[in-house]
């Protein structure tokens, strides 16, 4: 397959540039072969054109081979030739290159699966890279029925187009050093999704900066009118990476030579590399059986006879002729290759380093003791929870998440004291400014918790009476039910489960939330482990908020039966109340004639009684002479003279003294208990990490099976690593390849 040229030194294989050249595609065969275009861009040549262009023959003509030339099938699939010149007899190995799956999906690790037996007889190659086509458009069928089944049944194909490729190895004495890829010829008409598929396709290929771009432009065809150089300015703009060539020169029309030879002169659509022009048998000669000698002979014989090729000056007879375009393809890649050696190696470094740091972010790989392992990650998990569960310093911690609602209960209990008014409804709606007189100083001066009043829920003194004497059943005159009392306790008390129940809830909200914050967290890496240990301590919680509701309730059933122990601190509380009941009770229908109006005016230096301050000293000091020391001023209002409503004011002392005790007991007792039982009952003797044993059926017969189910790792995970594998072997091989190759 040496042309006479080639033979006086001008081909690859005779010449010491050759061998420079040889070693350039050495190299970048070794790395094409590692699948690594994948990830890098490769120098390559992609030979592209519209269909009917005259591609086939002018690879036929390079390659020294016979293209199937059946239809739906040359065109469907890229055509990888690698060739080689060698001293051995010639051969051809035909491989299937994918890239993709049966769904068009990107494989993490090319494959190139060697496609029947080495071939040393060139008549053999068409009908094995039709069956290779077929092969590869129909990625569902063992490759195997393609090689040995019967040509007729080869017909049906799965897909249009594929980016898989049929890799043809040729290496033989008369093979110059060239590797190309032939492209499916663009479409310009019919099915509107082939044409898209198609100019993908090539797009993929010719988009990228170190894609050599043999356009293949026919000359019986109007030249604005090929798609394949639009295409081409699209992606190589000012052609410094493009070289053209004219096809069919003996089909120009009439009086269109001189157009054409333009392009040879590089007048017209200028290329940094130029023009050629090839001659290939037509039909009739093909059909005839020419060899490839003779078509190399008759492609001379035409450029030195037929006007105008003949007439070309010297300095353009060099761009006629298969032998000239092969010539300045191989200089052209090879510098190319020469261009991106020294890039190749760093980028396959970087990626390497990439690949490695995404590894890194993956979650281990499944440890191969399962039981192991899911023991190992729900003992971490209990005391991770413990941790949380007696708390941590962080602003979002579970601890500090409950407060807000443990503090919105204690004021919601605090909120419902009773508020009683010591004096009639009557006055209240006669002289509504007794309300001024009602201020929180007494009992800020006293230590009670002032909460501003609420007339809706106002108790006035003559209610209280009124209530006290309908109790009445055989007590003496003087004497008034207990009952009472015990009614308006239960009737403050009883507004308290509601407080409670949602004081309960939201804590529980709170702490299902952040354990299962925890357990995706820990877990997120097998998901079916995280829902079986989501649904565990879902029912653990559960199970501990029956019993802690029910600790409420007892709680709540203990409050509807008013007592205290705390007898010296109710005890005090009741004898302020009275005190302070008594000096707000007005009388006259002067309500700042009332004594303790009076002594607190007095002390805020705001009476228009100068000596009475004084006075009021006089007679504390006397009383600290009789052994009273512990008199205060307001104490002087239980010296007033009775009252016909003292029973009622007894009544409301002793109920708001009680409330004092009992509120503060119950906003102590409800949030400790929900946190005892609820909260820190997750990390109580191991109860959780033993309930997640049971649970996962760890210790069971079938232990090992489920343990491995639940560290089985999920789908996209261990399709990522595995992608992520691949393409590490992929590019460590490639830089070994590099470097044997290079050195």
């Amino acid at each position: 397959m040496i042309s006479s040229d080639l033979n006086n030194g001008v081909g690859l294989s005779d010449s010491l540039y050759a061998s420079r050249r040889r070693k350039m595609l050495d190299v970048v065969n070794a790395l094409h072969l590692t699948g690594v275009q994948v990830d890098i861009d490769l120098p390559v040549i992609a030979v592209i054109g519209s269909q009917s262009a005259g591609k086939s023959s002018l690879i036929e003509s390079i390659s020294g081979i016979t293209l199937p030339r059946a239809s739906g099938t040359c065109t469907r699939c890229p055509t990888e030739c690698r060739l080689t010149y060698s001293d051995e007899p010639w051969q051809c190995i035909v491989s299937l290159h994918i890239l993709t799956d049966e769904r068009g999906r990107p494989l993490g690790h090319p494959r190139n699966d060697r496609f029947g037996e080495v071939i040393y007889d060139k008549a053999e190659v068409e009908d094995r890279i039709r069956r290779a086509q077929r092969a590869i458009l129909n990625p569902s069928t063992d490759q195997k029925v393609f090689l040995a089944g019967d040509g007729a049944d080869l017909s049906f194909a799965e897909l249009s187009f594929s980016m898989n490729s049929v890799t043809l190895q040729i290496s033989g004495p008369d093979v110059e050093d060239l590797s190309f890829c032939d492209l499916p010829g663009l479409i310009v008409s019919g099915n509107e999704n082939d044409i898209e598929l198609v100019q993908h396709l090539v797009s993929t290929y010719i988009s990228k900066p170190s894609c050599i771009i043999l356009l293949t432009v026919t000359c019986e065809t109007d030249f604005q009118n090929q798609g394949a150089h639009r295409l081409t300015k699209m992606y190589d703009p000012d052609g410094s990476r493009t070289i053209g060539v004219l096809t069919k020169p003996d089909r120009i029309p009439g009086g269109e030579d001189e157009i054409w030879l333009r392009y040879i002169r590089n007048q017209d659509e200028p290329l940094e590399h130029g023009w050629f022009s090839v001659k290939q048998p037509d039909s009739q000669a093909i059909a005839a059986g020419i060899s490839w000698e003779e078509a190399r002979e008759g492609e001379r014989t035409f450029f030195s006879t037929k006007s105008p090729w003949n007439a070309l000056g010297l300095e353009y007879q060099h761009r006629l002729g298969t032998a000239r375009l092969v010539e300045r393809l191989s200089d052209v890649l090879s510098d190319c290759i020469s261009q991106r050696l020294p890039t190749i190696q760093e980028e396959l470094q970087k990626l390497l380093n990439r690949t490695d740091e995404k590894l890194t972010e993956l979650p281990k790989p499944p440890s191969t003791d399962a039981v192991s392992e899911v023991l190992y990650h729900t003992s971490t998990f209990a005391k991770l929870l413990g941790k949380h569960v007696e708390g941590t310093p962080n602003a979002d911690g579970l601890l500090q998440s409950i407060r807000p609602a443990a503090e919105k209960f204690r004021q919601v209990i605090r909120d419902s004291e009773p508020d009683f008014r010591p004096y009639e409804r009557k006055v209240a709606r006669t002289k509504p400014e007794i309300h001024q007189f009602v201020t929180p100083s007494f009992l800020a001066n006293e230590g009670i918790p002032f909460t501003p009043s609420d007339d809706r829920k106002a108790i006035y003194i003559d209610d209280v009476m009124k209530r006290a004497q309908e109790a009445i059943t055989r007590e003496l005159a003087d004497h008034y039910p207990f009952v009472v009392i015990q009614e308006y306790i239960i009737s403050i008390v009883s507004g308290w489960q509601a407080p409670a129940e949602t004081l309960f809830h939201e804590v529980l909200i709170v702490l299902v939330k952040h354990v299962k914050t925890l357990v995706s967290r820990h877990f997120s890496q097998y998901p079916l482990l995280q829902s079986r240990i989501t649904s565990i301590v879902t029912d653990f919680i559960a199970a501990a908020s029956e019993d802690t509701v029910g600790r409420i309730k007892w709680f709540m059933a203990l409050e509807k039966h008013p007592r205290t122990l705390n007898e010296p601190y109710y005890l005090d509380y009741r004898a302020r109340f009275l005190s302070h009941y008594k000096g707000w009770r007005p009388k006259d229908d002067q309500p700042r004639s009332s004594l303790t109006s009076r002594i607190n005016a007095a002390f805020n230096g705001e009476t228009a009684e100068p000596d009475l301050q004084n006075d009021i000293n006089l007679i504390l000091a006397g009383f600290s002479k009789i052994g009273l020391h512990s008199m205060q001023p307001n104490d002087l209002a239980k010296l007033l003279p009775p009252d016909p409503y003292d029973a009622a004011i007894d009544i409301m002392a002793s109920v708001r003294a009680y409330f004092q005790v009992a509120y503060k007991r119950f906003t102590d007792n409800i949030p400790m208990t929900i946190d005892y039982e609820l909260v820190l009952g997750l990390d109580r003797d191991q109860a959780l990490e033993k309930a997640l044993r049971k649970g996962l059926g760890i210790g069971g017969a079938d232990s090992v099976a489920q343990c491995s189910e639940y560290i089985k790792e999920p789908r996209q995970i261990a399709e990522r690593r595995e992608e992520l594998l691949k393409k590490r072997e992929r590019l460590e091989t490639a830089k070994r390849q590099l470097s044997d190759v290079w050195l």
